[in-house]
């Protein structure tokens, strides 16, 4: 079974499965619950991103491990990056948020 949910490939039947955003292709030897829980918060909290006013016009990268969530790359406003952070503690499943969202430029 190939089932394809955020950026995540979890194969049926493998006990170690490779997560994208990981380390760049790092194995992760957790059982698939866990992996597949990630990969569905990981999923959401891109849906609520991209569908936000503030927030969707920007390329934010979501990374998920054990239900926290890294936020990265670069937003044009406090307010987008500030929001991008509440949309994600509302996801179902999150336990913590880290938003290294930058400002402008940077």
């Amino acid at each position: 079974m190939l089932v394809l949910a955020g950026a995540a490939v979890v194969l049926g039947g493998c006990t170690a499965l490779v997560v994208g955003g990981a380390g760049g292709g790092a194995r992760d030897e957790r059982p698939a619950s866990p992996i597949a829980d990630d990969s569905s918060i990981t999923a959401a909290v891109r849906s609520r991103l991209a569908a936000d006013r503030y927030v969707g016009q920007f390329d934010v990268a979501v990374a998920t491990y054990n239900g926290r969530v890294t936020l990265s790359g670069t937003v044009g406003s406090t307010v987008a990056r500030d929001q991008a952070g509440r949309l994600a503690a509302g996801v179902d499943g999150v336990s913590a948020v880290t938003n290294n969202l930058k400002v402008g430029t940077e």
